[in-house]
């Protein structure tokens, strides 16, 4: 992926242009539940009937990229249109959110070197996306960490790279290094499958792409109950807004399963509403949320990363584009 498109829903009052809100709908083509060949006449549908929307999104669950566009935005407007979000020692710039060092996947050279630069820049948890190279050539990128950084805490998304016939021979072989966990090891759907993986699994599984699509709390604890897994990763963009992820944390902490927040792909936009929301959780895992850095033509923000802590600097401002709203 060279470039990722993302649309912006502006609110604001009748009357007033000067205060508005802004929400991102980041459409994740290939992987979000909304991504159809309909998609712009939805966001133009519920942009010409926004006040229905807006006092109910969850008329949105099955266009949830969208749904979130609109909570975050409303939320912003509500707040006086400064792309406050949820109000916190966070937006107050006295707390940090840490985050986990992501090395993207690539050659086993390419991924020793961001593997180097991570620990470089002092990340205590670091998370690597495998199943893209030779599995071989990925276990001894596991004995190098472990080799120079043996305290690190080591998370592995597979992103269903695996087979359910040979995923327990990979995780007993990956459980050598210490993993707090590993993401998706097979492909998502197979309910029955990841039950026993998540069942014999020497390392805690974290469903990630298993949640996208699951739009029904009926739906949501019905595959939590039959898979039972340790963690699921919360992507409110994909899983439904705010106010599904919110669902999602309650179901899994009435069944003793953690969590944890990542971003996916949004601009500083979404990224915000994201840190803001989960800065207002209380959860002291290290989330996912340093994706934003990614971009060239990203939105300058108050957003600053520095190593592992995310903060939000009150006192720098916003330089939102001037963009044509349709």
């Amino acid at each position: 992926m060279r470039q990722k498109d993302t649309y912006y829903i502006r609110l604001a009052d009748s009357g007033s242009d000067r205060i508005f809100g802004l929400g991102e709908a980041g459409l994740f083509r290939g992987l979000s539940f909304d991504d159809r060949p309909d998609y712009e006449t939805k966001l133009a549908e519920v942009c010409d009937n926004i006040d229905r929307y807006a006092a109910r999104p969850s008329l949105l669950a099955d266009w949830p990229s969208i749904r979130f566009a609109v909570e975050t935005a409303v939320r912003d407007l509500s707040n006086g249109g400064q792309r406050i979000i949820c109000q916190s020692p966070w937006t107050d710039g006295k707390e940090a959110i840490i985050i986990n060092g992501l090395v993207w996947m690539g050659d086993r050279n390419l991924m020793r070197e961001r593997i180097a630069s991570k620990l470089a820049e002092g990340f205590r948890c670091v998370k690597i996306k495998i199943g893209g190279i030779n599995f071989e050539d990925e276990i001894e990128l596991l004995r190098f960490i472990r080799k120079e950084a043996p305290d690190i805490q080591l998370r592995l998304d597979a992103n269903g790279a695996f087979t359910p016939a040979d995923a327990i021979e990979r995780l007993n072989r990956l459980a050598e290094f210490d993993i707090h966990s590993l993401e998706q090891p097979i492909k998502a759907g197979q309910w029955a499958e990841m039950q026993t993986i998540c069942r014999l699994s020497p390392i805690p599984i974290a469903l990630d792409e298993e949640l996208i699509g699951i739009t029904v709390k009926t739906r949501k604890e019905m595959m939590l109950d039959e898979i039972n897994p340790q963690f699921i990763v919360l992507k409110p963009t994909l899983t439904g807004g705010i106010e599904s992820s919110e669902e999602w944390i309650n179901l899994a902490r009435q069944r003793g399963c953690r969590w944890w927040v990542t971003s996916a792909l949004e601009s500083n936009i979404g990224l915000n509403a994201i840190a803001q929301w989960t800065a207002s959780l209380d959860n002291d895992m290290p989330q996912g949320l340093g994706t934003g850095q990614l971009y060239d033509n990203n939105i300058p923000s108050p957003l600053t990363l520095h190593g592992e802590r995310l903060s939000y600097s009150p006192g720098h401002e916003w330089e939102i584009p001037p963009l044509q709203w349709h």
